[in-house]
């Protein structure tokens, strides 16, 4: 059976197009404080609570463990006060990504210039939010980063969450192509397995905050992108039957 030829790259962006995690940890605590919450998620916590994908369910889920005996009266109280949460995390994000707090990991804007300059087809595949996509790409790639890019979906378009195949399958659909004609990049368990269930290989570079996770099945696990080139990508998309 012939495989399709490598027509796209599909990139995940926390934690696989940069290191935002940390960032991300701080922006949350400070939003945490400006509430007078008396929360505070540790390295080591921050690390299990990212098995939840998404910044709303993981505060709604932390929320549940420090209080598994509170039941609001009003769920959409409940609801509004984790958006506003998320909202000040979301801004204290964002401030930080343009003070230089978040650059992309290495190798990853030559991998994306050279693919764009070879034809093949760039899209985002994300549970993030618009807004911090935006933040970190203008910020690191320039103010005409979606040129680059020719489907982007994420949090407001695909709100089912990895490691639910949705964002996968939601991009391929708008990019017009089979599972075998793209690559996906991710960094976390729950990414591949999204990745997997939409039928992506997938190229795994994991980061301090998922280094123990399990990537079985992974076409390549790598430190980063750096020194990764189209050819690379062509030759093992091409061997990943093999």
């Amino acid at each position: 059976m012939n495989a399709a030829a490598l027509q796209a790259l599909i990139f995940d962006v926390d934690g696989t197009l940069a290191d935002t995690e940390s960032a991300h940890r701080s922006a949350f605590n400070h939003a945490f404080a400006e509430l007078g919450l008396g929360w505070e998620w540790d390295e080591p916590l921050y690390i299990r609570l990212l098995e939840i994908s998404g910044g709303k369910e993981r505060i709604a889920h932390y929320w549940n463990e420090v209080h598994p005996d509170v039941k609001p009266l009003d769920g959409q109280a409940m609801s509004e006060t984790i958006d506003h949460i998320h909202e000040l995390k979301t801004a204290a994000y964002e401030r930080a990504v343009q003070d230089g707090a978040v650059a992309l990991r290495p190798g990853v804007l030559r991998l994306i210039e050279s693919a764009y300059n070879d034809g093949l087809r760039l899209a985002i595949a994300t549970t993030t939010s618009p807004v911090n996509i935006a933040a970190l790409l203008r910020a690191s790639i320039g103010p005409d980063w979606r040129n680059y890019f020719q489907v982007i979906e994420d949090a407001s378009t695909a709100p089912k969450k990895k490691p639910h195949p949705q964002v996968y399958l939601q991009t391929l659909e708008r990019l017009g192509l089979p599972a075998s004609a793209c690559l996906a990049f991710e960094d976390s368990a729950n990414g591949l397995k999204a990745a997997q269930a939409a039928g992506l290989a997938t190229i795994v570079t994991p980061n301090n905050f998922t280094a123990h996770h399990d990537f079985s099945g992974a076409l390549r696990q790598l430190p980063s992108l750096d020194g990764v080139g189209v050819a690379h990508l062509r030759a093992w998309h091409a061997g990943r039957a093999g």
